[in-house]
């Protein structure tokens, strides 16, 4: 058990199916994995500008308490928040893989 890689997803919230198929694979894989807090497209959820930025604090916590971060980017697709957590992984050392290139996992 003390080996097990914590591996934190990150991108878009649009790809919500594709966030849960590669929990699903890599927790399989053996990874304990961190996913952001979203909820269900057309639930009515209001989230305040206060909790947005405490979300977002939280979520840069899991990225910096993981070994490594996945990015869910299908077809290629980044958002500026993405590209600022991938800029905070790397200037936190963490290792980056990428949903396009999952074959080589």
């Amino acid at each position: 058990m003390d080996n097990i890689k914590v591996i934190t997803l990150c991108g878009s919230i649009k790809f919500m199916k594709e966030f849960r198929q590669t929990e699903a694979m890599l927790t399989r894989m053996g990874f304990a994995v961190i996913t952001p807090f979203f909820f269900e497209q057309g639930e009515e959820v209001e989230v305040t500008k206060e909790e947005a930025l405490l979300l977002g604090k939280i979520h840069y916590k899991k990225i910096a308490i993981a070994d490594e971060i996945f990015v869910i980017d299908v077809d290629g697709y980044i958002g500026e928040s993405t590209k600022k957590e991938i800029e905070y992984a790397k200037l936190n050392n963490k290792n980056i893989s990428y949903y396009s290139n999952r074959s080589t996992l």
